[in-house]
């Protein structure tokens, strides 16, 4: 991933590491909020006010975070009200890129932009920092509102609700000290602990990554034993946000980013789970495994300089789930 730094575009990896060889993700730049009437959120300026065809959400169908807010948009019934860009699959030199070669990658119909990074000095001519997925990008004010997936799958779950008459919510105010205390195990030891362990430069940083990988795994599969969902009977914003690593697990991380001990098929209740959410409506069309793989083994060079992409198992994702 590229970044601005004291305003001169420079080459870097997906996150930063620290001098003991361990990968440190950088936090989101943008932390603005849509609410039903433009009130300022917990963060950021106010002004953004939930209204039909104002929005625009930039992504990848690589990207796990990316994936939340496409997953939400859906679950929402959002995809009238919120248009979006899908960015190609393989992040070169100058970062992602809006090429059309590659089938589901639709360009920038804003802005006709080559590459993310100028819809970032957009909003920001002076900008520093990493240029991520997903964006939320607000065509009135002609700016950023968010750029950091956990905020926006909470604007998309409750900001538009006037406009699209849902009332189905997955972070509902009873069960939210539950979805948070599952977040704060899942993110850092399994969503970024595949990074951790596939992006360390030394072997105590990968050992130290590695095993919380397996053991968030196995937690889950327990938990799924005894439950519908990772935080009871409810399906919420904790199954979502631990699903877009889980379906990726064995296409790439399991081998790409070396978390190779086991396959998520061979953990049965969690292989289940997903794929019930995966057959959820709406949700297998968010799932694009060419692009999943195209971007992984062929983006990070460190990795694999040949760009090669391995046979990867065949997965059988409609495969009944046994979860009636």
């Amino acid at each position: 991933m590229n970044q601005l730094v004291d305003g001169v575009w420079t080459k870097g990896s997906i996150g930063a590491s620290r001098k003991d060889g361990a990968y440190k993700r950088q936090n989101a730049g943008f932390r603005n909020w849509c609410t039903p009437d433009g009130a300022p959120g917990p963060s950021g300026q106010g002004g953004f006010q939930a209204e039909s065809g104002r929005y625009h959400l930039y992504v990848s169908y690589a990207c796990p975070w990316a994936h939340r807010t496409l997953i939400f948009r859906e679950l929402k019934g959002l995809a009238p009200h919120v248009g979006v860009s899908v960015v190609h699959p393989v992040m070169g030199g100058e970062g992602w890129a809006f090429a059309t070669d590659f089938d589901g990658a639709t360009g920038d119909p804003l802005f006709g932009a080559a590459y993310l990074r100028e819809v970032y000095l957009r909003a920001d001519p002076h900008m520093t920092g990493k240029v991520t997925v997903p964006v939320l990008w607000d065509k009135q004010q002609d700016t950023i509102v968010s750029n950091e997936s956990s905020e926006i799958i909470r604007m998309f779950d409750s900001a538009f609700d006037a406009l699209t008459g849902s009332d189905v919510h997955f972070w509902p105010e009873d069960l939210r000290d539950k979805i948070g205390a599952v977040n704060d195990r899942v993110y850092p030891n399994f969503n970024n602990g595949v990074y951790r362990a596939g992006f360390a430069a030394t072997q105590d940083a990968y050992d130290e990554a590695i095993g919380p990988v397996f053991e968030t795994m196995a937690w889950a599969d327990d938990v799924l034993s005894r439950s519908r969902y990772l935080t009871g009977d409810r399906l919420t914003e904790a199954d979502w946000r631990m699903f877009t690593s889980a379906v990726r697990f064995d296409t790439v991380y399991h081998t790409h980013f070396k978390c190779n001990r086991q396959w998520l098929r061979d953990y049965p209740n969690l292989w289940a789970w997903t794929r019930e959410l995966y057959q959820m409506p709406g949700i297998r069309d968010t799932v694009r495994q060419d692009h999943i793989t195209h971007h992984y083994y062929r983006s990070h060079p460190d990795l694999n300089p040949h760009g090669i992409i391995p046979i990867n198992p065949v997965i059988d994702w409609d495969e009944p789930h046994g979860r009636g």
